[in-house]
C-alpha cells in the first residue's frame, strides 16, 4: 500500500508528542489531517504506535470511507469537522488531554501567552476557554465553532473540564504548537509560585516576526 505524505507526517506528529513528553498518562490523543475540501485522515483510537496503516478516512459529514474506528473516535468527528469548516486554511487537528493545559481547561482559565514559542509557533494570543459540553455533542461542537467565530485568529482553544484542541498549517506545525503551549502552561503555573507570569511588552509579537525573517533571508 502507498502511504501519502500526509499520513506519514499525522504519524510522525504522534510520534512527536511522546517524544517532547507532553501527553497525559493514558497517551490520549486524537489527529487528523486534512485531504481536500470534504475528506481527511483520522487517527483510529488510539496513538501510541500509530502507523500510517491505521488511519481511518471520512468526511465532513462523519461518513466512514476507509479504514476502521472504535466508538471513542466516531464520537469526535463533529469536532475535527467543525474546526475544518470554520478554518479552510488549517490542513491539520490535535486533541490531548496534556496535563499543564488541560489545567487551565478544568479551572475555566484562558492561557496567557507569555513565553516566545507561543509567539513562533502561530498563538500570539491567549488561548480561550470552549464551554463544557458531553464529548462529541452538539453542545461541544456548536460551543467550539461559536468561540472560533469570536476568536477568529486563534490557533487553539481549551475545551472546559476535558484538555486541549490545536490546529495548523499541517500536522508537524500543529504539533510544534501543542508542545508550545503545553510548556508554556508549565511554566505558567511554576510562575506562580514566584510571583506569577509577566506580560511581554508592547511589540514583542512583531520584534519576534522580524527576527524569524531576518534568519530566513
Amino acid at each position: 500500500m502507498t502511504v501519502s505524505p500526509t499520513a506519514r507526517q499525522l504519524v510522525e506528529a504522534a510520534e512527536s508528542l511522546f517524544t517532547a513528553g507532553v501527553m497525559s498518562h493514558s497517551g490520549h490523543a486524537n489527529l487528523s489531517a486534512r485531504l481536500d475540501s470534504d475528506r481527511f485522515l483520522l487517527t483510529p483510537g488510539f496513538v501510541r504506535g500509530l502507523r500510517p496503516t491505521d488511519l481511518a478516512t471520512v468526511t465532513l459529514d462523519g461518513q466512514l470511507l476507509e479504514g476502521e474506528l472504535r466508538s471513542v473516535s466516531t464520537e469526535i468527528i463533529a469536532m475535527h469537522s467543525a474546526v475544518y469548516r470554520a478554518r479552510p486554511r488549517v490542513g491539520a487537528i490535535i486533541h490531548t488531554h496534556s496535563p499543564a493545559a488541560t489545567a487551565f481547561a478544568v479551572a475555566h482559565r484562558p492561557l496567557p501567552c507569555r513565553t516566545e514559542p507561543m509567539l513562533r509557533f502561530g498563538q500570539p494570543e491567549d488561548v480561550p476557554v470552549v464551554p463544557w459540553g458531553p464529548r462529541g455533542s452538539d453542545v461541544s461542537v456548536r460551543g467550539i465553532a461559536s468561540v472560533l467565530s469570536q476568536r477568529p485568529t486563534t490557533s487553539a482553544v481549551l475545551l472546559a473540564n476535558h484538555g486541549l484542541l490545536v490546529f495548523g498549517p499541517d500536522s508537524a506545525a500543529t504539533a510544534h504548537l501543542v508542545v508550545a503551549i503545553e510548556e508554556s502552561a508549565e511554566a505558567e503555573l511554576a510562575a506562580a509560585a514566584l510571583g506569577g507570569a509577566v506580560d511581554f511588552p508592547a511589540g514583542a509579537l512583531a520584534d519576534v516576526q522580524a527576527a524569524i525573517a531576518r534568519a530566513a533571508s
